[in-house]
């Protein structure tokens, strides 16, 4: 037996009912203890830094499991260790306490904590604050309270302050302040822009990530409908119609396995993905067609189970690591503490459902077979979503993030991003090994030494319902048109990119399929091997990967050759998903002027415990996209 299994107690659990569920969510609690601090009111996970303080990094490890105890306590379930954050709450905002979490500034870390705070107040006042002396009670709500005169950032941290203000509203606390809570809610409304979607940010802003479903928006304003529909109805019923628009476009970034596709930043939030689907069981949203009761609890259960098998996302004692996969430091951002992970106990709030809510008493059901084998384009976020052939990806056009965030040109500017593959990330610029240039053009002006992607994406859009179209400029006096079409029933395992380069200076170009596990069965590297078997192949114009996790290829249909067909080892910890990979590409270079590049990109998952590509992926593999005729006649 792996010694390491006995450490993650959970790792056996179907998964299927709600004492299940509850049962993780305790074994994921539990380590916590020994690194919580003696008065409670700070859990300290590692050493690693983040911009904001360590104090405020300590305060995010004890808040953030909070979203799961919360909801476990507010469905009548009962946790040993409870008492912990109830000491926590007195004495974190105890002023004369040596573990005070100190007075919040504007645009404070702090801010952010008070979300899973004031949802605790607003669910299990009984269990939570009913067992607070007077005195510890008064503390908790002038410091909560204490945010409502301060600046901050004008994003989705507004809900944060909207749930410290329903907290304390639940609580009976005069530091709620209905005028600000009001105000807070107005503006974030103006973040709306149609078919379900909010922008995380006013007027400019251009994302459309996680943050706007799952991670923040769409699961807050579910929250609120619940918890405010009293109050405020005629907003609540608006937050519960979005929500059913979105359903329909969010279902889509999903697959049949459980997984998600990574976009975006925040990564290392794992299964919040997932927490739409429990906010719509919370919220009694009335669900539209296709999705039933049995499909939003397989969506919601397939992706946590998806988690919980995944022994790189969890130390030796039972703590989650910061990564995605398995513990990575190269995608994280600068607000990523040791304690950031738990955002993941958002997905735990159906723990706060009787078991005869329809989302425990109906049956699981498989992802909707309606969906399966289609193209849909998502006109909002700049997606068109594929499911075709078995491989769930989006191809994307349009987003940059707003502000300065680590590797942003990788987690919002690559032209595809996938539920099986991942997305890399770059751990250097010198090399391309380094750039992991995955789903990217990649561009280089000084031959090979520094490489710039897709990072600003300018005039953005869906064709006809068939294509995504983009300008980008990556320097002065270079641009590039970019066309990403869909696959087709005809070639369902590939899509295909046109790419218009217009250039004053000479480009080397290198251009990247989907990166893919790059190890043999042995544990040894992929080695060159004869077409159709496990290893590499490169041939003029065409480089594959075949491994346990599928197929991933590229091919040249244009060039005659020009462009040279690779197969690169990319650094180490550069993918989210595996740790060691290896990334078909096509390398060229091109003189000042004006060339077309049209790129066929191939890739097909291993089904889940198969490890082998499916059957008939060489068929596939013979056949190539044909280029629309509107496209055709721009060469």
């Amino acid at each position: 037996m792996d010694p390491f299994s006995l450490r993650r107690p959970f790792i056996a659990n179907p998964l299927k009912t709600k004492d299940d569920l509850a049962s993780y969510l305790v074994n994921l609690l539990n380590p916590l203890e020994a690194h919580t601090s003696p008065g409670g009111a700070r859990i300290h996970l590692g050493h690693t830094a983040t911009h904001y303080d360590e104090a405020a990094a300590q305060l995010e490890g004890f808040s953030r499991p909070i979203w799961g105890l919360a909801s476990l306590l507010a469905g009548g379930g009962h946790y040993s260790g409870a008492q912990r954050w109830v000491d926590g709450y007195a004495n974190g905002t105890n002023p004369d306490h040596a573990e005070f979490w100190g007075n919040m500034r504007s645009k404070d870390q702090r801010m952010v904590e008070c979300s899973a705070i004031g949802f605790s107040l607003a669910v299990a006042k009984g269990e939570l604050w009913d067992r607070m002396s007077k005195e510890a009670q008064k503390n908790f709500e002038d410091w909560l309270g204490g945010m409502n005169d301060k600046e901050m950032p004008n994003t989705n941290w507004l809900w944060f302050r909207v749930f410290a203000n329903l907290g304390l509203s639940k609580v009976g606390s005069p530091r709620y302040d209905a005028k600000r809570m009001k105000a807070d809610m107005d503006h974030l409304d103006t973040f709306y822009i149609g078919e379900g979607w909010s922008r995380d940010g006013p007027e400019g802003v251009v994302q459309l990530d996680y943050y706007s479903s799952s991670f923040a928006i769409q699961f807050a304003q579910l929250v609120y409908s619940k918890l405010a529909q009293d109050e405020d109805p005629k907003r609540c019923e608006e937050y519960r119609n979005r929500a059913r628009r979105f359903a329909q476009d969010f279902v889509h970034y999903f697959d049949p396995e459980g997984r998600a596709i990574p976009f975006g930043r925040s990564m290392t939030y794992r299964f919040a993905m997932s927490s739409f689907w429990g906010a719509l069981a919370f919220a009694d949203v009335e669900l539209p067609a296709p999705l039933t009761w049995g499909v939003v609890k397989g969506l919601q259960l397939r992706n946590i189970r998806y988690w919980l098998k995944q022994p790189g996302a969890y130390y030796s004692d039972g703590t989650m690591t910061i990564g995605y996969c398995y513990p990575n430091l190269n995608m994280t951002e600068n607000y990523n503490s040791p304690g950031s992970p738990y955002w993941c106990c958002k997905s735990f709030i159906t723990l706060s459902l009787p078991t005869s809510h329809p989302f425990w008493a109906s049956p699981e059901e498989p992802y909707p077979t309606s969906l399966l084998g289609t193209v849909a384009p998502l006109y909002k976020p700049l997606h068109i979503a594929s499911n075709l052939g078995g491989h769930t990806f989006i191809l994307s056009s349009g987003q940059q993030c707003s502000y300065p965030v680590k590797q942003s040109a990788a987690k919002y500017g690559k032209f595809a991003y996938s539920s099986a593959f991942g997305y890399s990330v770059p751990t250097g610029a010198l090399t391309l090994e380094e750039l992991s240039a995955d789903n990217a053009l990649a561009l280089s002006d000084d031959q090979g030494e520094t490489w710039k992607c897709r990072r600003e994406t300018r005039e953005a859009r869906i064709e006809d319902g068939k294509w995504l179209h983009s300008m980008w400029y990556p320097w002065k006096g270079v641009e590039v048109e970019t066309w990403l079409v869909p696959p087709a029933q005809e070639a369902p395992l590939w899509h295909l990119r046109v790419h218009r380069v217009k250039t004053g200076r000479e480009l080397t170009s290198a251009e990247g399929g989907f990166a893919i596990h790059g190890q043999r069965e042995d544990g040894r590297a992929l080695e060159p091997a004869p077409e159709g078997l496990i290893g590499t192949y490169e041939q003029s114009g065409e480089a594959r990967a075949t491994s346990s996790a599928g197929v991933s290829g590229v091919a040249d249909l244009r060039s005659g050759g020009e462009r040279e067909a690779k197969v690169i080892r990319t650094d180490a910890n550069s993918n989210l998903i595996v740790a060691r990979a290896v990334l078909p590409t096509l390398v060229a270079v091109y003189d000042p002027g004006e060339h077309w590049l049209v790129t066929a990109v191939f890739a097909v998952p291993s089904r889940e415990g198969e490890n082998v590509p499916p059957d008939g992926w060489q068929n596939e593999w013979k056949k190539r996209p044909v280029i629309p005729a509107e496209l055709a006649k721009l060469f």
